[in-house]
Formats: structure tokens, C-alpha cells, sequence
């Protein structure tokens, strides 16, 4: 009796079955039903695929293995050596769980779900199951879920925890999208992937309350915590009195900022007492002069500074009027 290649009763689950035997007899029976291709696998490549129906293996249906044993003599008449594979090409849903971070390194916790099938046999037979010998279905779920995990802390990384909580859905389109071009490229198409849990840490947690509720800019959120923490450490600190604390967080809590000039010395106006900058010549309420009466200037006999005939030193110069 021929030889008779078949997966028989294949499991719900089961994405790809490998023929235990890799003696090939020609004229040999292969059997493929329908969501199953098979693929004939040889020196770490994928050579000629069958689709569903009943093939009888000879020289014209089996190119590729029939050019690479062409320079052995009598290979018609010997059996060939070939894995043959068997690829269902349903589609299998998997699921997936991960830690990433995000723009400001915020920890991120990650699991969901994703559908794929497979759209290239030849494509993913090469990159999966050569290229990372993963010749049973447990092998290709655990090397598509490191995949899929390593791309969404990729992809999580461009985001901050804002966006990411906030926006999940738009978020969770374009993680998906740049996704499916990598799946392309193992011969995969991923149908669909889900965000079904996303969460981070306490602290973090806090920060995202503030910043959600529009209560602070994220600059503020910072200072806020840098505060807390600051207090926690005096806290500890045994020597550490209430003084201390006093003057290091207010310093905390006051924004940064360009540095402010110091306030102008004010005089009273004789006439409507109104307070003006001491150099003013006139009031600014009722124009009422502000130069000073004669006999309580004096001159700078250095610089020509006018300043008040009590004056020991010139402010300006710092010569002795004496």
C-alpha cells in the first residue's frame, strides 16, 4: 500500500502538526482537508505547498524537491528525506501580559488578548518554524506571546501615563496597527488585539488622579510629590525639628521662575498722601512736585549723586561725606 501522509483529527487548538516520518516514498498518498496546507520542509527552508485534496507525490507536483535532489542519481526510484508540515489556517486567538514603561518611566502593567492566522505558510514556516524551531503548537504560542510582548512595551514606550490612560482606545489602535506590520512579516495576519487590563503603581496612580482631574499641570504634580517625599525624609530624620521643615518646603512649593526684581522705595505725597516711588518728581494722583526742599539734599562731591544731608557715605560711590 502507498504511503499515506495525514493530521488526522486535529485538535481546536492546534495550529500546525509535524508528519513524524521525513522518508518520503514517491507516488506516496497526501492527504489535506479543508483550513490545512500542507508544507514540505527541507535544509531549513520551505519548499513546495499543497492545499486542500488528495496529491499523489511525483516530480510534477513537487518542483522545488525535485530540482534540489536532481544531481543525486536514481532519486526517482529512492524515498527523499522532507518534514512535511501541516498548517491550519483557522483563526486561533492567544493572550498576552507584560510590564513596560512609559515617557516618564512609569510602570506599566499590561494583558489582553489577540486573534491571528495564518496568511503566508511559506512566510511563517521559514521565520517560526525553521528560523525558531518551534515545530508544535505550544512552541509557536510561547514564541508569538514574547513577540507580541516585546512589541507592546516598544510601542507603550512613546507614551506617557497621561495618554495612555486617557486615551486608551486611540492608544490601543495604533499599538495594534504597528503590530500587524511585524505579524506581516512572519507570515501571520492579526485580526484583532485588545487591551483588557492596564494598570500601574499607587504613586503613580496618585499622579494620574491629579493630572486627569486637571487639578495641576504635570510640573506641579512633580513638585507636589517632591514635596511629600521631602516631608517623609525630615520625617525620619531624628534630629530633624520642626523649623527645618518650615523653610525647606515653602522653598519647594514656590514655582521656579525668572528672579524678580526687589520693590522701589516709597515716599508719601505732601498733599493728597497718596504712596509713590520715592523717584518720582511729581505725584501720579494729583501732580502735586516731589523734589525735595532745598537744605535737605546735598551733592556727591565724587559722583554728583544727590542723596539726603544725613547721609555719612554716598550710596553710589561709597565715598565718605563727612
Amino acid at each position: 500500500m502507498p504511503q499515506v501522509i495525514e493530521w488526522k483529527n486535529p485538535g481546536q487548538e492546534d495550529i500546525l502538526w509535524r508528519y513524524p516520518e521525513e522518508e518520503i516514498t514517491w507516488g506516496a498518498q497526501l492527504i489535506v482537508h479543508e483550513y490545512e496546507v500542507a508544507v514540505f520542509f527541507r535544509d531549513g527552508k520551505a519548499l513546495d505547498v499543497f492545499k486542500a485534496g488528495r496529491h499523489t507525490l511525483t516530480t510534477l507536483n513537487l518542483p522545488l524537491i525535485t530540482g534540489l535532489l536532481s544531481r543525486i542519481a536514481g532519486f526517482k526510484e529512492k524515498p527523499f528525506k522532507a518534514a512535511v508540515i501541516f498548517i491550519s489556517t483557522k483563526v486561533f486567538a492567544g493572550k498576552y501580559g507584560t510590564q513596560a514603561q512609559t515617557t516618564e518611566l512609569a510602570p506599566l502593567k499590561v494583558h489582553g488578548s489577540f486573534w491571528f492566522k495564518i496568511e503566508s505558510p511559506e512566510l511563517f514556516v521559514n521565520e517560526i518554524v525553521g528560523g525558531q524551531h518551534a515545530f508544535t503548537t505550544e512552541d509557536v504560542n510561547n514564541f508569538l506571546r514574547g513577540f507580541l510582548n516585546e512589541k507592546v512595551i516598544d510601542e507603550l514606550s512613546h507614551y506617557d501615563l497621561l495618554t495612555v490612560f486617557t486615551r486608551l482606545d486611540e492608544t490601543s489602535v495604533v499599538v495594534k496597527n504597528t503590530i500587524m506590520d511585524y505579524f506581516r512579516r512572519l507570515g501571520l495576519e492579526l485580526t484583532d488585539l485588545r487591551f483588557e487590563g492596564i494598570d500601574t503603581t499607587p504613586e503613580y496612580r496618585e499622579r494620574l488622579f491629579w493630572l486627569r482631574t486637571g487639578r495641576a499641570a504635570p510640573e506641579e504634580v512633580l513638585r507636589m510629590e517632591t514635596v511629600k517625599k521631602a516631608a517623609e525624609e525630615l520625617g525620619k530624620s531624628s534630629g530633624a525639628g520642626l523649623g527645618t521643615g518650615m523653610v525647606l518646603i515653602p522653598q519647594i512649593m514656590t514655582p521656579t521662575g525668572p528672579a524678580q526684581a526687589p520693590a522701589a522705595a516709597l515716599v508719601i505725597c505732601p498733599k493728597c498722601s497718596a504712596k509713590i516711588p520715592a523717584t518720582s518728581k511729581f505725584c501720579s494722583e494729583c501732580g502735586t512736585p516731589i523734589t525735595p526742599p532745598s537744605g535737605e539734599t546735598k551733592t556727591c562731591p565724587k559722583c554728583g549723586k544727590t542723596v539726603p544731608t544725613s547721609s555719612k557715605f554716598c550710596p553710589d560711590c561709597g565715598i565718605s561725606l563727612k
